[in-house]
């Protein structure tokens, strides 16, 4: 396939989750590349290696009109020079002042780059030939991929080879000749993750951001300003809270094995691990929700909430909204934010009558969750739940059950569905339901719909949608005139909280109980065995003796049927025999 230009947008093919093998991508120089490529090294203190990296994208097969390097200095000393040999558009530029860091680093070069695609590169990778040009032939099919190369992690126990012989390697495609391949080590973990799921063609939508390895990956500079760019605040982690971010944009994430490289010497997440994972795990936790493990606390709230719950309080009453809101704060799911909407800029602290303001209801929802961490004002709402990755509509006046919404999210997430309808009632005006929505099916569909085309419809091609009851899904009608609960909000999750807790201690219980009974069986089956043992010994032996004695008795009756024998046959010679005088 010879692309003449980029798809974009609604002329992008559709891609079923992310199953990109509907792309018919082409063979390295088998096609012509259009689009213009940025490659952002984030560097420090690394000359040596950083002169490598360049000898070796000064060697790569894309067209060197269509490829900028920047490489910044994230403030080295001596500062980082420009090698002789180098792609002939790269300039080194230090990190803008403020800050500091790989994300830092990023940052300024990606707000540098001119390129339709941004491409990081490490300062200690050394991409084959083909490797620019193997992640720009995908950019070419669609806007919203994101693409990662592979990793040989290189033995340089032994030195380091000169730019010009990497450069003379790369362009004569002699790369595996760099390093000595039987000590070089794989990148096992993530070959391993992606050979589990097809290629990563059928991985689940929490798990895409795991393969977002920052050494080698490229995306569209655009995909990357929706997203929001890389998280300054962080010095670790950043490509993995990158990757996250860019699921919730709807991007498909394409490992392309053909892009190799080598990584001079092994990463510090190899050889420090359980330290670098110790590091990063409040990050992650506060912003990844799909890490369920590092959120198992109570009582907490996180940056990035797992389910979002929109609540149009512009037209309701106020004891239909808060009735709404509060079930849903008191849900099972820890990690849930309420967002209501209504023209809350409207609401000024001019002079008026309490009780007679026609803005009473909407005041006095503000009132009541102003100060809530978990509750936040919308004039309007945004059109997706970004980031978080799904978001509950519910109609006010209708509360949902301590366990909806975590049951909700496990059966879109069983299924990696875009959205569920939950039907709550029929009239003459149709039909009422909730929706849950996935926020990645939403943007990617967003993307993606044509003029006069149905978003809803886009979303069941390209994630599937389902109808439940929500009736059996623990939504129920409130009352409006009922008197509000007298108990604390958490009442009902502190409840079913202590209810499990209990469960779990007597279920530790049950175990114990059920372990001593199976110890007192096994012994009791191993004295049985024993006896068994010890009476069919003894049946043996009393067999052995039933023998011996019938053996006797029989020896005992010939003895004494040969001495019958002996005296009848004395008695008849005595007759027959003439007396003596």
């Amino acid at each position: 396939m010879t692309p003449s230009a980029p798809f974009t947008g609604s002329a992008a093919p559709r891609i079923r989750r992310n199953d990109y093998a509907v792309l018919d991508v082409p063979s390295p120089g088998a096609w012509e590349p259009r689009l213009s490529v940025s490659v952002v090294i984030p560097a420090r203190n690394c000359q040596e290696e950083l002169d490598l990296t360049l000898a070796a994208l000064a060697a790569q097969s894309y067209p060197d009109h269509l490829l900028e390097v920047i490489a910044v200095d994230d403030g080295s000393g001596p500062p980082l020079r420009l090698p002789r040999i180098a792609p002939s558009r790269t300039r080194i530029v230090p990190a803008r002042p403020g800050g500091w860091g790989i994300a830092w680093a990023l940052q300024t070069g990606t707000a540098l780059a001119e390129g339709d695609v941004v491409h990081r590169v490490d300062a200690d990778i050394l991409p084959y030939r083909d490797h620019v040009e193997s992640h720009m032939r995908w950019h070419h099919l669609a806007d919203y991929l994101v693409v990662l190369g592979t990793l040989r992690f290189a033995d340089v126990t032994g030195g380091l080879p000169s730019p010009a012989d990497v450069r003379a390697a790369v362009d004569t495609r002699d790369e595996d000749a760099l390093f000595d391949l039987p000590s070089s080590a794989a990148h096992d973990w993530w070959e391993e993750l992606v050979d589990e799921h097809d290629g990563f063609r059928k991985a689940p939508s929490a798990v895409l951001h795991r393969i977002h390895v920052g050494a080698t990956v490229s995306l569209p500079a655009d995909l990357l300003r929706t997203a929001g760019g890389l998280d300054t605040s962080l010095v670790l982690a950043e490509d993995t809270d990158l990757g996250y971010r860019l699921t919730q944009t709807g991007a498909v994430f394409v490992p392309d094995r053909a892009a190799r490289s080598w990584h001079l010497g092994k990463p510090t997440a190899m050889l420090r691990g359980d330290e670098v994972r110790r590091y990063n795990s409040p990050f992650i936790a506060d912003r990844i929700p799909y890490r369920r493990f590092l959120r198992v606390e109570g009582g907490r709230q996180w940056l990035v909430p797992y389910v979002e719950v929109l609540v149009d309080a512009s037209a309701a009453g106020y004891e239909s909204v808060s009735g709404t809101v509060d079930t849903a704060l008191v849900s099972t799911l820890p990690d849930v934010q309420v967002t209501l909407t209504g023209p809350w800029d409207t609401l000024e602290n001019e002079r008026r009558a309490p009780l007679d303001d026609p803005r009473l209801d909407l005041r006095l929802v503000q009132g009541r969750y102003a100060n809530d961490g978990r509750v936040r004002f919308a004039v309007s709402a945004p059109s997706t739940a970004a980031p978080a990755p799904f978001r509950l509509i519910c109609p006010p006046g209708w509360g949902v059950a301590a366990d909806t919404l975590d049951r909700l999210v496990k059966h879109a997430e069983e299924g990696d569905l875009g959205l569920l309808y939950v039907a709550l009632d029929e009239d003459a005006d149709g039909v009422l339901c909730a929706r849950l929505e996935r926020t990645a099916s939403v943007a990617r569909a967003m993307r993606l719909v044509k003029d006069g085309e149905n978003l809803d419809d886009l979303i069941h091609e390209t994630f599937g949608s389902e109808w439940l009851d929500g009736e059996t899904w623990g939504f129920t009608r409130l009352d409006p005139a009922a008197r509000l609960p007298r108990s604390s909000r958490n009442t009902e999750a502190a409840y079913w909280k202590a209810l499990a807790v209990q469960r779990k201690i007597d279920g530790g219980r049950l175990k114990s109980r059920l372990t001593a009974l199976e110890k007192e069986v096994a012994k009791l089956r191993k004295e049985a065995a024993k006896g068994k043992g010890d009476t069919a010994r003894w049946r043996a032996k009393a067999e052995q003796w039933r023998v011996e004695a019938v053996r006797l008795r029989r020896e005992r009756d010939l003895t004494i049927l040969r001495r019958a024998a002996r005296k009848a046959q004395n008695l008849l010679r005595n007759r027959d025999e003439p007396p003596t005088r």
